[in-house]
This record gives structure tokens, sequence and C-alpha cells, in this order.
């Protein structure tokens, strides 16, 4: 069986995210989004375990995660487009028993303009996302709310990060999955698996506070079928998780349109979203915005 040592210090990322950038943290203008739709084979190594068992543990990861209470978080969402690499990375906490969390994220200065952009701060809640520091000439002390259910990819990658439980949440639709082998992570032995989940499917058996965002995910989403490799501990809870998306827009600014012109003026862009938790049992107390503390006038985009 595989055996590897990955840790901070060691961690070969993928460097592919955002450098799409623009109406949102990742476009927020983009008029369909597509799920990866290549095809993993399963490994079939000896001491791999079978698909429907390790399909069934990743059932599982979002509600042993629920049972774990919270943890700390980070998170690396990384794209490349017309040559050009850009990551955007955060930190910060989660509840997963309240299903809410509280993350800085670091955006590259290629990601905002010429001038490098303060740490954006967001918060995660049930179909809600606040974001604080956003710029585009929104107050400083200033709350932007996003109704998550209603973005084309449910908040999958426009906001720069995806929310830690509903990326577990992702995994209830595992159609195919296999384990790849042991690995260290941070000091622990872990599980690693790799498959392919459907959006749609995890809509369906989403829990009450996920079902909406993934709801409009697998409506936005051209190919539900997504890519990922996860990585979970000895007690069933999910370390980390790298999904990879196909994010697709019109390269001309235009509104998409149905048959081959369309196709032909999309422009795709890969984008691979990794969470990663630790520390569990850490506080996360996430307090959210009052209503005279969120911003109610027009948002445009961070570059203007």
């Amino acid at each position: 069986m595989e055996f590897q040592q990955r840790g901070l210090g060691v961690r070969r990322r993928v460097r592919a995210v955002a450098g799409v950038v623009s109406g949102g943290l990742l476009a927020m203008s983009l008029a369909t989004v597509s799920g990866c739709s290549t095809e993993t084979a399963a490994d079939e190594r000896p001491g791999g375990t079978a698909r429907g068992s390790a399909a069934t543990v990743l059932h599982r990861a979002a509600d042993v995660l629920v049972r774990s209470g919270s943890s700390r978080v980070r998170t690396t969402m990384e794209t490349a487009t017309g040559g050009t690499r850009v990551s955007i990375r955060g930190s910060g906490a989660y509840d997963f028993e309240k299903r809410r969390g509280r993350l800085r994220l670091l955006l590259p200065r290629d990601a905002m303009g010429a001038a490098e952009h303060a740490p954006i701060t967001e918060l995660l809640a049930s179909g809600a996302l606040f974001m604080r520091n956003r710029g585009a000439g929104i107050p400083r002390d200033k709350w932007v709310r996003v109704d998550t259910t209603d973005i084309p990819d449910g908040n999958l990658v426009t906001g720069g990060a995806t929310d830690p439980l509903t990326a577990a949440e992702l995994l209830r639709g595992v159609r195919k999955a296999s384990l790849v082998g042991e690995e260290g992570l941070d000091g622990d032995l872990v599980r690693h698996y790799r498959g392919i989940t459907d959006i749609g499917r995890a809509a369906r058996l989403a829990s009450e506070g996920a079902r909406g965002s993934l709801v409009a995910a697998a409506r936005g989403f051209g190919e539900s079928a997504v890519t990922f490799d996860a990585y979970l501990d000895g007690l069933g809870r999910l370390r980390e998780v790298r999904h990879r998306f196909t994010v697709t827009s019109r390269t001309d600014g235009q509104e998409a349109t149905a048959g081959p012109d369309a196709t032909r003026r999309r422009g795709a862009v890969g984008v691979a979203s990794t969470t990663e938790l630790y520390d569990f049992g850490a506080p996360a107390v996430v307090e959210l915005p009052k209503p005279t503390d969120i911003y109610t006038g027009k948002v445009g985009s961070p570059q203007k």
C-alpha cells in the first residue's frame, strides 16, 4: 500500500484559481459553469478498497464533520487561464454544527488589478455569503450579502473559497471512488480516495442547510460530474478535499446561447478548489452581521 509523507512544508500544490476574478471574486458574471467531465479510472492496485465501500465512506463525510463540531480551515482556489496562474488562499475556522464559518482571503495583485488588495473577510452561513473589505466603492465597515442559492454555481467557486461543509456535502454524490493508498498528512495517517462525484445527485441527498446552494449549482453547471481527491483520517473525518471544476463563460462578454456558435465563443477555465481541515474542536465563534451593517447599494466589480 502506497505511503507518502505530506505536510505544509512538502505538499506539492496544483498551480491552477481565478484568473477570471472580475465581477465576483471568481467571475460572478459567468454565463454557464460546468464540472470537470474527464473520467478518472478507478485504482485497481492490490489493497485498493472496493468501489462501493469507498463511496460509502465518502457519503458519510459531511455527517462525520457535523458530529466533530468545529475545526480550523485552510482554503486554496487556483486557476490557469490564458497562460496566467492565480491563487486565492484563505484561513479561518468553521462550526459544522451551526453551519457557520469565517475566512480571511488573500488575493494576489493580478487578481484585483495593479494595486495590491487588502485581505477580504468572508462569513459563511447556510444559503448566504457575507463579504467585508471587498472594495468596488463599498464602505470598509459594511458587509455585502450574497444569496448563494441565487448564484449559478451555488458559490462553489464564485466567492474564492468553497464552503467547507458544502465541499463535504458534494461527496454525497460520489458515484465512483477508489482507495489510492495511505499517506501522512500533518503528522497523521490518512486514507487518500479519488473519484468522481455528481453535483445533481449530491443536491438531492444533501442536508437541508446545503441543499439550496447545491440545487443552484446543479442547475448552473453544464456538466454534473466533478473529479476529486479526498483524504480522511482514522475517525472518518475529512482532512482535505480537492475538487476540480471547469468554469465556462462567453469569451466575448455577451450572454451565452445554445448551439455550436455558443460553444465556440465560450472560454473554459479550470478551477481547483482545495479545503483543508485541522485542529478539530478549536473554537469557531461566528456572529453574522446585523441588518444595519449590510450594504444595500449597488455592488460593482472589485476592479473598478
